[in-house]
């Protein structure tokens, strides 16, 4: 990539394809590489790594630099919200308040419809980080990048903050007495005319409201939009008869075939998907059995990304795929078309290794996959006696009816719209306009209806074309209910009292018919009320109904239906993605979310183009340039993006941008794709073309940062060896210093931590986890492309082999390596990094001074220089977000990780007050906390049973960097290298 802020196209040069190939056959290209440039020996590459910190370029202008203080970017609090302090009681009050000390509640926040289970904690009355709940089987403890950043959004000064009438400020009252005029004539015809748009919801409560609504009024109608669930739904309904949810026991396949399946990706059942992964690969560590993951893809995802073997097809060919499969399993007559002959070797090699393994193996595939795909996967797994084992279905965690009503589709209700059947139109907690394919034209259906009424957390582009647009409280601070991934039923009490002047849903639909004073917990104890106060209570501490968990159903899928393959069409291929960041857009307004680096591509704060090696080769792109996607008369523009093991002939698009009323932080960056998409083809279209308009756009990426030079950042053993012990490395003489302080006592634990890359799967929760706990500002786009980001832990990407078709994929997380001899503390002029009794590298911020020596000295490249005060001119109320326990940095300052130095000084304190040693495992940083895999494991290195030394006795172990000589406290567990299945037995 061009990392020149604001590039003329015409002074760039484009890649030199030619000197990528040479570099991968001769000798001195390295094993694992970042980028595209990096391959090619770009000057421009060489230049931006060697430098400590790229510093030439311009500065943000005013009026983005006053975005970024007045919003969520620099840590969002309450604007307007008069004196919060005294308006935000606890919800249960502790019989006494010790500064500090942290109290924690039980709730959950809900994601595309699912519970998120978690614990909140609080200091004085404030949230100020969530971590998942360990009681919950979902989570046991872990959390994703969107579940940390929910804490970010309560507190976002954009959300809305009183009703509107008319884009103009109103009041509770004067819609209530619009929605009791409403009721009286919806009284005398029955409902007719009424017709509610809801986002997906699992929440009894809600549905128990509207199952009450449609008794009162029966002809009234209801529909359901959430643009990225998928076809899960109807295809299970197709293949059953019924629909059903698909539960996975990914800790019981040894074997796991995924067809266009990012279950390790963003989405709102990626946590307990990674949780059990992570269970599987810790149980094959300690030999008990295999974990082997298998990809078909198309456009690269994280799945793919920690897959042993990843094949790459184009869209289409998916279809034929699974009918080799199918074949291979003995059903069906196999495709028409022959896979080549590689393929279909290797398609028949897996086909007889899962057939070795029945009952301990798993073919998943996509949400938005077709149908006829889907409905193979459960045939086969049927096949392969894996229901039950590996995994098992049971009724819609997300409801599709109520009642006898089924929940009509957003085609549906355009329909009605057009045909002048709506008269009043509720939209609840979704935004169409907005996510809504273009061919729909549904903004301008939306302006035939009399009566439009929009209730959310945003004024976004739905409620700026209704009459009414009512704000709706967040999870975090009113009452509701939800079902977890599992079916149980999560309880989301308030954390804090509700800040605006809003309504949960629950209170909302209340309002509607009739109740004067409606109060959320009130709905929920209406919903709840056989369970009697000690187990209401009980549920409240726990933050779940136990035993709730929805129960498996028996289901028998008929003979695999193939549909006739689409005619072939001259062009591009489209594939329209979810971002793994923002979403479809409802996370656009958090700055945490916009700047953290996507996993696969480590941009942030825009949407890109993702085009294959071959494509750019093809058009002469390189990354940033602005192409032209045309389908029929639609049009989108946006930067190009090249994705090493891209499909060739695909496109991939990524919604969630393109925003108008996202608010401060969300308005404004990257390109639309609802153009492009229609509501009968949502994720994939055929016949594209692609243009380079010779324009340039600068993206900010955190791929070329920092690449270590001199030793492979990435090891792997064979699976044969990797667990070999091997005899401890002999411990360097000591030099002997006179010094001031006194010698460690014996009894200090020495804190470090170990990392397996073999359980990364790169999904960032540590990242945002690390920013909330640590008070770590957000920069905005031009500074990170500066190479100025804040996170004091970065996720770096690798590849190995052809970029074309890359063999394998890595992650490694890098924060402070907390070194032994550490040379950010021989370098520093006024000792304001030192080394602490316990082993860790200690930042003293009053002392530092700025010289930025420290970060030139550190071999590592992860320390971050406050080069901006971001927080100085802060109003009080912003400070309630933030962790007490931890200083706020101000300009010039050199900060970095800490290994959560709060969270090791509140477990020695109390284990002193218990005149005991703190435990294993009492201390969690917050990366190891977020962690769902358990990549992270953090301990006392003096503990011969601590966790973290499990592993440091084998070949996986290593340093990174070892050779500088550092001794880092931080280290890692390199990857585990399985044979092909084309090579024989594994």
């Amino acid at each position: 990539m061009d990392t020149r802020h604001g590039a003329n196209p015409q002074d760039r040069t484009p890649l030199d394809w030619a000197a990528i190939r040479e570099r991968l056959e001769g000798e001195r290209g390295p094993r694992y590489w970042r980028s595209l440039e990096q391959l090619a020996d770009e000057p421009a590459f060489a230049d931006f790594i060697e430098a400590e910190f790229p510093s030439v370029a311009p500065q943000m202008d005013r009026r983005r630099f006053l975005q970024v203080m007045g919003a969520s970017l620099a840590m969002a609090g309450l604007a307007g919200c008069g004196k919060p302090e005294q308006g935000v009681p606890y919800v249960v009050q502790p019989e006494k308040i010790i500064p500090g000390e942290a109290q924690w509640y039980a709730s959950a926040v809900t994601f595309a419809g699912y519970a998120q289970p978690v614990l909140g904690r609080t200091h004085v009355g404030r949230p100020t980080k969530l971590e998942g709940n360990p009681e919950h089987p979902v989570s046991r403890g872990a959390s994703t990048a969107f579940t940390q950043a929910a804490i970010l959004q309560l507190y976002d000064p954009d959300r809305s903050q009183a009703p509107r009438y008319k884009g103009v400020h109103s009041t509770w009252d004067s819609f209530q007495l619009e929605a009791s005029t409403l009721a009286e004539r919806l009284d005398r015809q029955q409902g007719r005319g009424l017709h509610l748009l809801l986002g997906a919801s699992s929440s009894p409560t809600l549905r128990r409201q509207l199952g009450e609504l449609l008794q009162r009024w029966p002809e009234a109608r209801l529909y359901r939009h959430e643009p990225f669930e998928g076809d899960h739904y109807l295809a299970a309904e197709r293949a059953f008869g019924r629909p059903v949810e698909t539960h996975y026991r990914f800790e019981q396949a040894e074997w796991v075939l995924s067809f266009e399946h990012d279950w390790t990706g963003a989405g709102p059942r990626e946590l307990p998907h990674a949780v059990r992964w992570g269970e599987r690969k810790r149980r094959a560590a300690d030999g008990e059995g295999e974990a082997r993951l298998l990809v078909v893809e198309s456009v690269p995802t994280l799945t793919g990304a920690k897959a042993s073997e990843r094949k790459r097809i184009e869209p289409d060919e998916l279809p034929r795929y699974l009918q080799a499969l199918a074949f291979a399993l003995g059903e069906g007559a196999g495709p028409t078309e022959p896979l080549p002959a590689e393929r279909q070797r290797w398609i028949e090699a897996v086909a007889r290794e899962l057939q070795a393994r029945t009952g301990r193996c798993l073919i998943t595939a996509g949400e938005r996959t077709p149908a006829d795909v889907q409905m193979a996967v459960h045939r086969l797994n049927r096949q392969l006696g894996n229901v039950g084992r590996t995994l098992y279905y049971s009724d819609p965690v997300v409801w599709l009816d109520v009642g006898e009503q089924r929940l009509g589709d957003l085609p549906a209700l355009v329909e009605a719209m057009r045909a002048g059947e709506v008269e009043a139109l509720f939209m609840l907690g979704c935004n169409p306009v907005d996510t809504a394919p273009a061919d729909l034209a549904f903004e301008r259906a939306l302006d035939a209806v009399p009566l439009r009424i929009h209730a959310g957390l945003y004024y976004d582009e739905t409620a700026a074309n209704s009459h009414w647009h009512l704000p709706l409280t967040h999870d975090l601070d009113g009452w509701h209910d939800s079902r977890a991934a599992d079916g149980s039923v999560c309880l989301g009490q308030p954390l804090v009292r509700t800040f605006y002047s809003s309504r949960t849903l629950p209170e909302l639909l209340a309002l509607l018919q009739g109740d004067l004073n409606p109060n959320g917990r009130a709905e929920l104890s209406k919903t709840w009320q056989a369970l009697d106060d000690a187990a209401w209570r009980r549920a409240l501490e726990l933050g779940f109904l136990p035993d709730t968990a929805l129960a498996p159903v028996e289901v028998s899928a008929g003979p695999i239906a193939w549909d006739e393959p689409p005619a072939r069409v001259e062009g591009l291929t489209l594939r329209f993605l979810p971002d793994p960041s923002v979403w479809d857009g409802r996370l656009a307004n958090l700055g945490w979310l916009q700047e953290l680096p996507k996993p696969i591509t480590k941009l942030t704060w825009d949407n890109v183009v993702g085009v294959s090696p071959a494509l750019a080769e093809e058009h002469a792109l390189s990354n940033g340039d602005l192409v032209r996607v045309t389908l029929g008369h639609n049009v989108v523009v946006g930067p190009a993006w090249i994705m090493p093991g891209h499909a060739e002939r695909t496109l991939s698009l990524y919604a969630g941008y393109g925003r108008t009323r996202a608010g401060r932080v969300g308005d404004g960056q990257g390109y639309d794709l609802a153009p492009l998409r229609a509501a009968a083809e949502p994720w994939l279209r055929r016949g594209a073309r692609l243009e380079k308009t010779g324009e340039f756009l600068p993206l900010a990426t955190t791929q070329p940062y920092h690449v270590p030079h001199g030793e492979e950042p990435i090891k792997s053993e064979p699976r044969e060896a990797a667990y070999d012990k091997v005899p401890p490395k002999p411990e360097p003489p000591k030099r002997e210093r006179p010094t001031l302080y006194p010698p460690t006592p014996p009894n200090e634990p020495v804190w470090g931590m170990t990392i397996d890359l073999e359980q990364c799967i790169g999904c960032n929760a540590c990242v945002v986890a690390c920013q909330a706990e640590n008070n770590i500002p957000v920069v905005g786009k031009e500074q990170v492309a500066m190479g100025r980001a804040m996170h004091w832990l970065r996720v770096d990407h690798y590849y190995t082999g052809d970029p074309a078709e890359p063999e394998s994929s890595a992650f490694q997380p890098v924060p402070c390596m907390h070194c032994e001899q550490a040379p950010c503390e021989v370098g520093c002029p006024v000792n304001a990094t030192v080394h602490g009794p316990d082993g860790l590298n200690e930042q003293i911020y009053n002392r530092c001074i700025g010289t930025r020596t420290c970060a030139s000295y550190c071999p590592y490249k992860v320390r971050r220089f406050n080069w901006f005060d971001w927080t100085g001119d802060d109003e009080p109320s912003i400070q309630h977000q933030r962790n007490p326990n931890v200083t706020v940095r101000s300009r010039g300052v050199m900060e970095k990780c800490t290994y959560c130095v709060q969270r090791i000084t509140e477990a020695g304190i109390a284990a002193r007050i218990e005149d005991r040693p703190v435990a294993d495992g009492e201390v969690q940083t917050a990366c190891q906390q977020a962690c769902p895999t358990q990549a992270i494991v953090f301990g006392d290195l003096s503990d011969p049973t601590a966790r973290v030394l499990k592993g440091r006795d084998t070949k996986r172990h290593y340093a990174l960097l070892e050779g500088v000589g550092t001794r880092p406290k931080t280290t890692y567990l390199g990857l585990v290298e399985l044979p092909k299945v084309s090579e024989g037995e594994p």
